[in-house]
């Protein structure tokens, strides 16, 4: 029992981090183009993120946890132990503070996959992960999300640019200052869909180990209790307990509200320099992308995604609008957060496997 609160403190803590690590991602071109200060941007974000706790609860606008339930089912449930969940979290966490302190946007999502996986990998070999297509899917879309963004931001920005080709500069600038609230507000409502799901599948695998190590017979409480149902011979989770839901939601919103000043400079400045109306192109292009996602339970990076979408704007503008050296060095992170993670977990596991026997 002790080690299974220990897991869900770090889990949460990691979402916290998850929060001010990634809030750049939500906020990042409405504070650029100064449509909000940055306490008002932070606020307005944390507010969307916990918005979509309650959309996800009643199944409304496609919102479900779907996300949740691809993270739980990555690693065979019956084949780890919570130690392996905690050198993983501890891992995720290592990476995010790193790349949080050197203002690199990596993804917390790929930190948090690749040490569950790294850990469960060095317990008992690659045959412990699950769904190997899933596993696929969410490796691909390191550069597919990414590209979809920067599509999508490439056809929005060009859409508008012919919608407003006639428009009073200063106005439409004026106009679009607005919008971006709205835009903001989409992607803010994919960025909590997407990344609070994730630690609510961690959660919900720790239980279920829990569950599993429990003797015949035993009668678990209501706060452990994780429902599953099978589907095309396949366990899927069918209810997470609420406390793991709002615990969840209202850890990531605490982050973002405390901000991510680090990641911001990178994001809003360093890629391309943003106006309003490219602000609202990238955030709506970012949001679609989310949404589509989460829809499919595919576990996306929300920073490759608004990444991909800063750079469509930019490249619609012009190629050199965009500072590719700054872009490939984003992506040499991405491409070694999940091996680096893993990796870190894997020496991890050891080395509380040697301290707890």
């Amino acid at each position: 029992m002790t080690l299974l609160i220990v897991v869900v403190a770090l889990a949460l803590l990691f979402d916290y981090i998850n929060g001010f690590h990634d809030a750049a991602n939500s906020i990042s071109c409405v504070v650029s183009t100064k449509a909000l200060t940055p306490i008002q941007a932070v606020c307005w974000a944390a507010f969307f993120n916990g918005v979509v706790l309650f959309l996800a609860q009643h199944s409304l606008l496609g919102f479900e946890f779907h996300v949740a339930d691809t993270v739980a089912k990555i690693v065979k449930t019956e084949a780890i132990t919570l130690t392996v969940i905690l050198a993983g979290l501890l891992a995720s966490i290592a990476w995010n503070l790193f790349t949080w302190w050197y203002g690199i946007p990596s993804s917390s999502s790929h930190t948090l996959l690749g040490g569950f996986a790294g850990a469960a990998i060095a317990k008992a070999g690659f045959a412990v992960l699950a769904d190997m297509g899933k596993i696929y899917l969410t490796l691909g879309f390191i550069f597919m999300a990414p590209l979809l963004g920067m599509l999508l931001a490439m056809m929005i920005s060009i859409v508008i640019a012919n919608l407003f080709r006639r428009a009073n500069p200063s106005q439409a600038d004026r106009w679009f200052r607005r919008t971006q609230l709205v835009s903001s507000a989409a992607f803010s409502l994919g960025h909590g869909s997407n990344d609070a799901q994730k630690v609510m599948g961690i959660i919900s695998a720790a239980l279920l180990v829990y569950a599993h190590q429990q003797s015949a017979g035993a009668v678990l409480p209501d706060w452990a209790v994780v429902d599953t149902v099978i589907r095309g011979g396949k366990q899927h989770i069918a209810h997470i307990p609420l406390w793991v839901q709002y615990s969840c939601f209202a850890a990531i919103a605490l982050g973002t509200l405390s901000g991510g000043w680090r990641i911001i400079r990178t994001m809003g400045t360093r890629i391309t320099k943003l106006r309003p109306v490219e602000g609202v192109a990238a955030d709506s292009a970012g949001a679609i992308t989310l949404y589509l996602t989460q829809f499919f339970g595919i576990p996306v990076s929300t920073t490759h995604t608004i990444t991909g979408s800063i750079v469509g704007v930019g490249a619609v503008k012009r190629v050199s609008a965009v500072r590719w050296g700054i872009t490939r060095r984003l992506l040499l992170a991405w491409i070694l957060t999940i091996p680096v993670t893993g990796l870190l977990a894997a020496i991890m596991f050891h080395a509380l496997k040697s301290a707890l026997g």
